[in-house]
């Protein structure tokens, strides 16, 4: 199909434009033929067919039109009776018209009455992107109306509409009868035909196209061929854009609430912005609502869920609920919004009724709900942080007049270059202020200033020397609520002054080793620093503490600021790395030693309380992305007796895979009070593909510990916590899963036993 091989055809007289008014001939045709009127259509049967003809390209042959009412044409042949102003035009014909273009075997045009025929391998392309196909077409001349027979509909995202029979209108619009959607690939990876994993089929379906959107009437849902319930005033947008309607519903069985179903509805405000209702109705419990609002603004965006019941309660302790019905629900919402490229505000908040509510509807696990809000600058070389928090215990045992509110949290830091040795300096203002209902009040505010020199020697070694020196000032009271005396510091008004100095040195050696490079690092630190009031300071941010790999070389291994290690001390190890294509093994293994005698600071089973730490090393092996094992370990100094043990490893591909972890504390203390009793742990999950689309999956936790470890515990050395069951099915447009968890432990009115979900998601649908 080209203008040349139609100029040959016709000797140079092609008839290449025709108006609505009339054509515009270059030349009299050679070949004139009467056609008269196409025949009737026949009658329609059959299925839908969802599949692409093989049908050419749409192709741009036809010449571009100057004007909206002309129409372009390219034909392998053309005949033109003038008498009756029939066109008829045959082989690789190609017309366009206010871009649309349309391709057929054969096109028959009756200028008089505007109807426009195509015939054999339909195809017509929209300025959208759509095309459309079919056996035959009637339109108008416009070739934006008319009848098409055996009709499909690509859309150009790649969802599809087959009809037997389908109208199109002048404003774009599409009626279809017998007909069906569905937004799957209907051809596998080999490019061989496969039928959908779900289709709608109904009796019509209108295709909007003002309002993008598609609407049904008696429509259902099929999934693998199957036909499933009906879905009376089905309607879904056209593309991938959101819009309003039902979701699809969410099923669950378990044994504190009953058989749950779940109907979320989705209402789009604006492009910015939506709200989601979704009401819970269960058969062992009263009614929840919960929604959920979203918005996208110009500088940021934010979320607000919550949910509401009225009920009764359960008490953590397990005793008779109250009988009296209450308010129940949880609140939340966060958000970040960028002001300019320097400053940003960030929030999070949560807040809930009770300490049982999340657990009793499955909500969350957490133990503890934080809120928190953080306006930050963010400059070249410097910080600042403006933030508070506050915290909701959801603990059995935990008091909620005891839990910290701290507001502000002042941080600024500021960074510039030494202009005399050529390291860095680092000024650091900070301020603190702790509040509680039924406990100590703590303020705090200091100045420090910090300077680090790194270079390199001549042999290789690479040396960091660091110095830094804080002014602390304390304010706090009501100091004897606070339990643990080792917290509290003293009364009133402290003030302490901190300086450290260290130099660290790290020498790497480089080779060859069984085809791959090796890396070995020796490592040596030495920290001095004066003696400091600790003790005299109230501890509030500087409490949970363990020796691992990861602080070994801090020079304050203290968490927080509160607490800052002082004395002298040396802490030696070595890193070793070996990497080969694919392949990587790290390595680091340290221990320290303080040159004082002075008590240790760090409670009994934190590994640092005698002068000789105990040895902490890590291990991780790579391979690939099938194989990632992490071992992190710490040894007693005295008889190398494990005193922390951890696993964790991933094994398998993104389909098929393992997730194994195992813990265990052996602090051999008895200090309850400072939480670090001794625990042992096993977890396990995973997803084994089974199919091409479908796996199994699965997860467990599991107590190991003993009483003989923890004394106020009631494990046996093998209980298990939670574990989870299921099988799911996901493709590109479709995602099942069923899913069996059981809990062991009562918490409050979520109790324990067997639950059941069930999950379906369609890609594009709601109603």
């Amino acid at each position: 199909m080209s203008r040349a091989l139609f100029q040959r055809a016709h000797r140079s007289q092609p008839l290449w434009l025709a108006t609505a008014s009339g054509f515009a001939l270059l030349a009299s045709p050679a070949i004139a033929q009467q056609t008269g009127e196409s025949p009737a259509a026949q009658e329609i049967t059959g299925e839908p067919d969802f599949q692409t003809p093989d049908v050419a390209p749409v192709t741009t042959d036809a010449p571009a039109v100057a004007a909206e009412d002309q129409i372009g044409f390219a034909a392998d042949n053309l005949n033109y009776d003038s008498d009756s102003e029939v066109v008829v035009a045959e082989g690789n014909v190609a017309m366009n018209r206010e871009a649309i273009s349309m391709r057929a075997d054969k096109v028959t045009w009756n200028r008089k009455t505007g109807q426009v025929f195509a015939e054999g391998n339909v195809a017509i392309k929209s300025p959208e992107g759509d095309t459309a196909y079919g056996d035959r077409i009637e339109l108008t001349d416009s070739l934006r109306d008319g009848v098409v027979e055996n009709l499909l509909v690509v859309l150009d995202n790649g969802s599809r509409l087959a009809a037997i029979k389908g109208t199109r209108f002048a404003n774009g619009n599409i009626e279809l009868e017998n007909a069906a959607y569905t937004p799957c690939p209907v051809e596998d990876a080999e490019g061989c035909p496969k039928n959908p994993s779900w289709q709608i089929r109904a009796v019509r379906v209108t295709y909007d196209r003002a309002k993008n959107k598609i609407r049904y009437k008696g429509a259902r849902v099929e999934l693998f061929g199957l036909p499933l319930i009906p879905l009376p005033g089905l309607s879904h947008p056209a593309n991938s854009e959101a819009g309003s309607g039902l979701l699809v519903p969410e099923i669950r069985l378990d044994r504190s609430n009953g058989f749950e179903i779940a109907v979320p509805y989705y209402l789009r405000l604006a492009s910015d912005r939506d709200i989601t209702i979704t009401p819970h109705l269960y058969t062992g419990a009263a009614p929840m609502l919960e929604g959920e609002f979203r918005a996208l603004t110009d500088i940021g965006s934010f979320r607000i869920n919550g949910y509401a019941t009225y009920s009764s309660l359960v008490p953590l302790t397990g005793e008779d609920p109250d009988s009296r019905k209450r308010f129940r629900g949880y609140l939340e919402s966060a958000g970040k919004f960028q002001f300019d490229p320097r400053w940003s505000f960030t929030y999070s908040g949560r807040i809930a009724t009770d300490r049982t509510f999340m657990r009793r509807y499955d909500i969350s696990r957490d133990d503890r709900l934080r809120s928190t809000f953080e306006l930050e600058r963010i400059g070249g070389n410097s910080y600042l942080s403006i933030a508070g928090w506050a915290t909701q215990t959801l603990r059995r045992n935990d008091e909620q007049g005891q839990q910290p509110i701290a507001l502000p949290i002042i941080d600024y830091r500021q960074r510039f270059a030494d202009p005399w040795l050529g390291g860095q300096f680092e000024l650091q203002l900070n301020t603190l202020a702790i509040g509680r209902t039924e406990g100590q009040d703590t303020q705090r505010a200091f100045a420090g200033a910090r300077w680090d020199l790194r270079g390199l020697t001549r042999l290789g070694q690479e040396v960091t020397l660091t110095a830094l020196v804080r002014g602390d000032v304390y304010h706090s009271d009501e100091n004897l609520l606070t339990a643990i005396p080792g917290y509290r510091g003293k009364s009133g008004w402290q003030t302490r002054g901190i300086a450290a100095v260290a130099a660290d040195m790290r020498w790497p050696f480089v080779g060859e080793f069984a085809g791959g490079t090796q890396t070995l690092t020796p490592r040596v630190q030495i920290v001095a620093t004066p003696p400091i009031k600790n003790l005299d300071i109230p501890n509030e941010d500087s409490r949970a503490f363990d020796l691992e790999d990861g602080n070994l070389f801090a020079i304050n291994r203290f968490a927080g600021h509160d607490r800052f290690e002082d004395g002298a001390r040396i802490t030696y190890g070595v890193e070793w790395n070996f990497s080969r294509p694919g392949f990587n093994i790290s390595s680091s293994v340290g221990q320290s030693y303080r040159l004082s005698d002075k008590p240790a600071l760090f409670p009994d089973g934190t590994g640092l309380t005698s002068r000789t730490s105990d040895v902490v090393g890590r291990t991780t092996i790579a391979y690939r992305d099938f194989l990632r094992l992490t071992h992190r370990y710490r040894l007693d100094k005295d008889n190398f007796a494990i005193r922390r043990n951890e696993f964790d490893a991933t094994i398998g591909s993104r389909s098929t895979y393992a997730v194994l972890g195992y813990s265990r504390l052996n602090r051999d203390i008895l200090l309850l009070g400072e939480e670090l009793q001794d625990r042992e742990e096993a977890r396990v999950g995973g997803r084994v593909k089974v199919a091409q689309y479908w796996s199994v999956f699965g997860s467990a936790i599991v107590d190991l510990t003993e009483q003989r470890d923890d004394p106020l515990s009631t494990a046996d050395g093998f209980e298990p916590i939670r574990h989870r069951l299921g099988v799911a099915y996901d493709d590109d447009c479709l995602s099942i899963a069923l899913t069996w968890r059981r809990d062991y432990a009562d918490t409050g009115d979520a109790r324990r036993g067997n639950s059941f979900s069930f999950r379906i998601a369609f890609r594009n649908l709601g109603f």
